[in-house]
């Protein structure tokens, strides 16, 4: 473990992170948002979890996304980000933009998951004292609730920002009927929806396709993506096969059968696009997503600093063709 006292390096702010506004507010995100669902939990080496914390805010990257559930265990990616906050990011705090969620199970009963008052509090206060902090940044509905009504959802999340325990709210996988709703209910009450958070990325487009991406401008909030490289479907890691510590093999969310003769024709031919770029498959997919200004953020999973380094890269170059982007949509449409 490291013992050495934490000094955030003095180039943080210029070392080529860009900074987006986010809708109509005075956030401003970094182009790459570092996520905390995966090697942060309890099963995972805390040393490494740390340097890429360590990394991610020397390198200009202030936002960490987590929720509740995030580990595994649940709860223990809070855990391992408030020792982080305590060792390291203490003096820090006010550059830092945290954030995190609840909406999917977290604990047993009733009042466990989904979008009640009752469960939106209390999942709340225990975050922050898992992640030693008096307040998040922007807390999230992290899915919509087709069985509370909306109003409850929506007054909790006015509540806590008027207590006090977060600065802003927003919303995660919303459709588009229930965003709507969102964001005017919210709006009326001067607690706007500043953030949608959706799964985004040249594989799914979803965003796209059901009108989220403008609906979240239209509305003056900012879009930020996650899954922007499906999973590592978006990468280079199976184009010989499935490696023994990949996703796929380890079995979790990214199953082996997604990865058919058909996605896998697709991402070789992504591939080959991205050479001709100049850049790495995943480097390509990163830029992809931040190709225009509908999309403020895009998070990042990452299990090594070597790794981030490498996402890093896709910053480099987001600008596409006309005929690239078309190349792409034949590819995948």
């Amino acid at each position: 473990m490291t013992d050495t006292v934490y000094s955030a390096s003095p180039e943080r702010y210029r070392s080529g992170m860009k900074y987006r506004r986010c809708g109509q507010s005075g956030i401003l995100l970094p182009e790459i948002s570092l996520g905390l669902w995966h090697n942060f939990g309890s099963v995972d080496t805390f040393d490494n979890s740390q340097k890429m914390a360590h990394y991610a805010f020397d390198n200009g990257i202030i936002h960490f996304d987590l929720a509740n559930n995030y580990g595994p265990v649940y709860g223990s990616a809070e855990e391992t980000f408030g020792q982080i906050m305590k060792k390291s990011f203490v003096p820090y705090r006010d550059e830092l933009f945290i954030s995190t969620k609840a909406g999917h199970e977290m604990w047993q009963g009733p009042y466990g998951e989904w979008g009640s008052r009752k469960y939106l509090m209390s999942s709340l206060d225990q975050s922050l004292k898992r992640m030693n902090l008096d307040y998040v940044d922007i807390f999230y509905s992290h899915r919509f609730d087709p069985n509370t009504p909306l109003e409850e959802t929506l007054q909790a999340l006015v509540d806590i920002v008027r207590q006090g325990k977060a600065l802003y709210v927003g919303i995660s996988k919303y459709p588009y009927e229930a965003a709507r709703f969102a964001y005017h209910y919210l709006k009326q009450r001067d607690v706007r929806c500043l953030l949608y958070q959706g799964r985004y990325n040249i594989f799914n487009r979803e965003p796209e396709q059901e009108q989220i991406l403008q609906q979240a401008k239209e509305n003056g909030s900012g879009f930020i993506a996650f899954s922007p490289l499906a999973q590592g479907l978006l990468t280079n890691r199976y184009l010989q096969g499935i490696p023994d510590d990949s996703r796929i093999a380890r079995g979790g969310f990214l199953k082996k059968e997604q990865l058919t003769n058909d996605v896998l024709q697709k991402i070789e031919q992504l591939n080959k696009m991205a050479l001709e770029r100049g850049q790495t498959l995943a480097e390509m997919a990163l830029a992809w997503v931040l190709k225009d200004d509908l999309v403020t953020s895009v998070i990042i999973g990452a299990s090594s600093v070597q790794q981030m380094k490498d996402n890093l890269k896709g910053l480099e170059n987001c600008q596409f063709t006309a005929e690239e982007l078309r190349l792409i949509n034949r590819i995948i449409l």
